[in-house]
This record gives structure tokens, C-alpha cells and sequence, in this order.
């Protein structure tokens, strides 16, 4: 079965077609529309060798533009027909906590929702609108990045605040379980009993996995919580919202645009927001020619080094420690700085294999297992629909 993945941005649409079975995610064409609405929107293809189909710059004024590109190039002879849509949900709510099918009653409800993750969820929507459009009759199916914590414990789950409004749905979900699932698909039968994942991109988030279960996560109400992140403030003190409110008469909207678009490390380094512009601009360590710069990225390490200390402590220890995502897939420094503050508990990375990725990256000393994983997030997407499309297989 063909299987085509949609992983949708406020900008952006990563795409992929994977041949699935029950044993197999092979990947045939891979893909992204960026920068939509953009002035220098890019669409881009790849074969399943990786060999360019496609790369051009060009108006795409907004996600419908983007799956007509899609369904434009999958029209062309020998390419693969999609006989099902696995599409990437930030937030479901408190409703739709595990994967589904999509029909009427689920998009009211994901429309719901829209309010726990306004930065994802309106484009998601919107894309299965158009896919549905350009893909008339193929099954849809919705895939929820809070779906692998949906079973969190309640001393992880709760938030401190009052009964009354912790019925309302207002409670911890956690984010990025896609990718967590495809670190334990990657982990297969090799599963250790503690395991720490640091997924760390343009948003980050740090989980902790017991006997192959979510237990606790950074990410809280909304992907705007935990570690410090590209533009997003991660945890802030309360108080520094009711100031804002009191002394700047901030509203909603004004809070929203601070806390996801302008704080983080763009906040901080006035430079910008994504980590290898910051390293540019650091320099090295004895001689930074970005003081602020430095500052983002040293906070970033120092902020994830908190939230990995703080799911050992939640694990009673740790036997496995891994890192994924844009960052701590292909930014070996990270990683690094990272783990030279844990070495209290006997964490230490092999400088050699950690720069060349060549896994396990911890040094012959080190107490506790270090790996980098490639996030495959649009794979687990596509292994998600062929399952439940194909209940009776499994």
C-alpha cells in the first residue's frame, strides 16, 4: 500500500510516499514546500535514492497551492498513487487522544482544539480540507503528536491549578510523540528500561520513557512550554505574563506573538533563531564576536540539561539517553555541551564518534548510553495509516 504523509507547518508542508506493510516502510518520494507565502516559497523532490525530481523557486501563496504541486507530481507517469493520507496533528485536545480516521465529527472536534495549538493546527486543517479536495476518496487519517503521552500518570498529567478547571481538559498533553515513536520503532527490541529523548529542533522537548511508556514530558498545555526553543519562550514565570498584562496592557494576542514568535533564541541573541546562524555568530569560545549570540546558545544547552536531569530524577536513573531532531540530529556541539554537564551521574560522550554520529556516541566509560537517531516522523505517519487502515492485519 502507497501511503502519502503530510507533515504541516504554519510555512511550511513536508511530504512523503512510502510503500507500506507490516514489516516494511520503504520511502519512494520525498518533498517539502517552504516557505509558503513567502516571497521566496521553494518546492522541492526527491526520488527514493535521494536523486532530485524537482527544485524550484516559486510563488506558493498557501497550503492548497502546496498539494496541488504535490498531486501535480504524483500525477506524473511512474510516480506512486497514494491509496491513503496519514496527516501530522499537533494537538487534538482533550477528545482525540489516539490516531483515527477522519470524517465530520473529528475535523468539528480538531476545530475545537484549534485553541490549544494555534500556531499548527488552523494549516493542518486546512491541509486535510484541500487533500481531501485533490485526493477525493482516499481514507484520511489523523495522527496526534499527543498521542504517545496520552497515558500519562496523573503526577505528570495534573497541573496545579483548580479541579474545576483541570475538568475542562487543561492538563499536561506533551508534544513531539511522533518522533518519540519513531526513536522506540528505531530502538525495535533493544528497549532498556529508562530511556531519556531530547528532541531538539526549531521547537524542542525532553521526555522521559519507562518500559517503553511516556511517564513525563517538558511540553505541557501547549508546545509553547518546556525548554527554551527557536522563538518560543518555553516555561516563564506566570508573573512575568501578569505584568505584562498589568503594566504594558499586553492582551491575548500581544502575550501569543511574544511568547511563540519573538522570545527563545531569537529573543535572547537578537541575531536569530536558528542555531547555526548563532554558532556563525558566537565564534569560538575564546574569542566571541556575539556576545548575545553565545548567551542563547549557552542557555538553550543549560535549559535542556535541566529538563534531562529533572526525567533521570522522575526515572530513578537512566540506561539510555537520545537525541534527535534538526538540532541534536546534525549540530554536534549541542549534544556535547549538554552532556559535559551530566557528568555527575556519569554521562560522557566520545568526542570522535559524537562528531562523526557514529553511534553509540558515549565515550567507553561512560554509565549510561548515548545515541543520536534521525527523527522520522512523516515514516511513523505512514506506518500509523497503513495499521489503521488495515485493522484486520494487525
Amino acid at each position: 500500500m502507497n501511503v502519502l504523509a503530510l507533515n504541516s507547518g504554519s510555512s511550511s508542508l513536508k511530504f512523503g510516499v512510502y510503500r507500506v506493510t507490516g514489516s516494511r516502510t520503504d520511502l519512494l518520494v520525498s518533498g517539502a514546500a517552504e516557505s509558503i507565502g513567502e516571497s521566496k516559497a521553494k518546492f522541492v523532490a526527491k526520488d527514493d535514492q535521494q536523486n532530485g525530481l524537482i527544485s524550484e523557486a516559486t510563488a506558493i501563496p498557501s497550503q492548497a497551492e502546496a498539494i496541488i504541486r504535490i498531486a501535480r507530481l504524483l500525477a506524473a507517469p511512474n510516480m506512486p498513487t497514494p491509496a491513503a493520507i496519514g496527516h501530522r496533528i499537533v494537538h487534538g485536545g482533550p477528545k482525540l487522544r489516539q490516531h483515527c480516521l477522519i470524517d465530520e465529527l473529528v475535523m468539528r472536534e480538531l476545530a475545537a482544539a484549534a485553541v490549544f495549538a494555534p500556531l499548527h493546527t488552523p494549516s493542518a486543517l486546512a491541509v486535510i480540507r484541500f487533500a481531501q479536495d485533490h485526493f477525493p476518496g482516499v481514507a484520511q487519517v489523523a495522527c496526534f503528536d499527543t498521542a504517545f503521552h496520552a497515558e500519562l500518570p496523573e503526577v505528570a498529567r495534573v497541573l496545579p491549578i483548580p479541579k474545576a478547571l483541570q475538568a475542562e481538559g487543561i492538563e499536561r498533553y506533551g508534544f513531539h510523540g511522533l518522533s518519540y515513536e519513531s526513536i522506540m520503532h528505531q530502538l525495535a527490541n533493544d528497549v532498556p528500561e529508562r530511556i531519556v529523548i531530547a528532541h531538539l529542533g526549531n521547537g524542542a522537548s525532553v521526555t522521559a520513557v519507562k518500559h517503553g511508556k511516556s511517564i513525563d514530558t517538558s511540553m505541557g498545555l501547549t508546545p509553547t512550554g518546556g525548554v527554551i526553543m527557536s522563538t518560543r519562550s518555553g516555561d516563564l514565570d506566570p508573573g512575568v505574563l501578569i505584568y505584562l498584562m498589568r503594566e504594558k496592557k499586553f492582551d491575548a494576542s500581544k502575550l501569543e506573538e511574544l511568547v511563540d514568535h519573538r522570545s527563545g533564541l531569537l529573543g535572547i541573541s537578537g541575531v536569530g533563531s536558528d542555531m547555526r546562524s548563532l554558532h556563525e555568530a558566537a565564534g569560538s569560545n575564546s574569542a566571541p564576536s556575539n556576545a548575545d549570540a553565545q548567551l542563547a546558545i549557552q542557555m538553550f544547552c543549560i535549559s535542556v540539561r535541566k529538563q534531562v536531569a529533572a526525567m533521570i530524577a522522575v526515572l530513578d536513573g537512566v540506561d539510555l539517553l537520545v537525541f534527535t531532531g534538526g538540532i541534536g540530529e546534525n549540530d554536534a556541539k549541542v549534544p556535547a555541551a549538554i552532556c559535559e554537564g551530566l557528568s555527575w551521574i556519569g554521562v560522557s560522550l566520545d568526542p570522535v564518534r559524537n562528531q562523526a554520529v557514529s553511534n553509540p556516541v558515549n565515550s567507553d566509560e561512560s554509565r549510561c548510553a548515548v545515541r543520536v537517531l534521525a527523527s522520522q516522523e512523516d515514516a511513523q505517519i505512514a506506518r500509523h495509516t497503513w495499521a489503521i487502515t488495515h485493522p484486520t492485519a494487525l
